[in-house]
């Protein structure tokens, strides 16, 4: 197995990026090519005393960067020679199994899709971020991809998402919600109603185990496996969930630097402090699938470091061993109803 890997992508690129694609070729035994420029890639090693390629680790030169301000619809004109596009053409001509950045997510979206290319028959692809819930994880079926949506988007997602659960979450049958703005099956607008119509069919037929709507705020206590939503109100929770982490960390850590006694109790607790935080940490996740595409391809946070590259390469990993992309694409056929053919029974 091979993942390739922007080198260049990211805040802290090329070194964590280059350490966290190191420590996956030597803790999870993948190869990994290094796409990026040449000799910077070598001086990330020079200085970590590597004077040798590690066995497993290649170097894929590309002189061109893509910047985080870049337009997304003109990067692969505009930057074809860039760390980013260079690894994505090596993705779609079968240089590599999967493909890992931490570049911009609109650019690399963009230039995955025209390069990589959706699989046949999915009419948008989308990002599906797993999120820690008191239950387990959950992934979210969109988070940005696809601000505007359709019903029939929305049915794929659940889909794409519920494949995904079973397979990278080992989630036997996953229970897939519609977010919505109350449970009942009136709540919400057009979009919302005709969705829920749609993954309410494919729950009798057997095919999706849809509970129904959720809320918000049901979401982070383990609600459901699989949440489905358009990619501008997805995102809007997901960066609810990031935020509320981090404010009820701070009154945490507040709390126990108060005085000697408040800080004596911290060290009781130190255990579960650190569960906590791991449970939290966006690094031990890596990154952010863009499912529907023909091949893997995941976006690690901007800010990735060693450890969330790695667990970011060790995710691309997992979704070619466990066949995520044939999976969806063998069952294409039940995801894609027309309205005619709802109407129609």
């Amino acid at each position: 197995m091979k993942i390739i890997v922007d080198a260049m992508g990211g805040d802290l690129a090329p070194k964590e990026i280059v350490l966290g694609a190191l420590d996956a070729a030597a803790n999870s035994g993948v190869d990994v090519i290094l796409v990026g420029k040449g000799e910077t890639i070598l001086e990330v090693l020079n200085a970590h005393s590597i004077h040798t390629l590690p066995k497993g680790v290649e170097i894929a030169n590309a002189d061109d960067v893509v910047d985080m301000h870049d337009d997304p619809t003109t990067v692969l004109k505009k930057r074809p020679d860039s760390s980013m596009i260079v690894g994505l053409r090596m993705l779609a001509d079968g240089a590599g199994d999967a493909f890992v950045s931490a570049g911009s997510t609109g650019a690399l979206l963009t230039a995955a899709t025209l390069t990589a290319k959706r699989i046949k028959g999915i009419r948008r692809a989308a990002m599906g971020p797993v999120v820690p819930t008191s239950e387990g994880k959950c992934i979210i079926m969109d988070c940005g991809a696809n601000a505007e949506c359709t019903s029939e988007f929305l049915l794929q997602f659940a889909y794409m998402g519920s494949f995904y659960a079973q397979q990278m979450m080992g989630v036997d049958r996953p229970r897939v919600a519609l977010l919505n703005i109350g449970t009942e099956d009136t709540k919400g607008g057009a979009l919302q109603k005709e969705t829920y119509a749609l993954l309410q069919e494919a729950s009798k037929s057997g095919e999706l185990n849809f509970i129904g709507n959720i809320e918000g705020r049901d979401v982070p206590l383990g609600g459901a496996d699989v949440v489905v939503t358009d990619g501008f109100t997805g995102n809007v929770l997901l960066k609810s969930i990031e935020g509320t982490a981090l404010f009820m960390g701070k009154l945490i850590s507040s709390m126990f630097k108060k005085n000697a006694l408040t800080k004596f109790c911290a060290l009781l607790c130190a255990g579960g402090i650190r569960r906590i935080k791991k449970t939290m940490d966006y690094r031990e996740v890596g990154g952010t699938a863009f499912i529907g595409l023909k091949k893997p391809v995941i976006k690690a946070h901007g800010s990735s470091d060693r450890r969330a590259i790695e667990c970011a390469i060790g995710q691309a990993a997992l979704a070619v061993e466990h066949e995520l992309c044939g999976v969806i694409e063998d069952n294409i056929a039940k995801m894609t109803p027309t309205r005619e053919e709802q109407h129609a029974e």
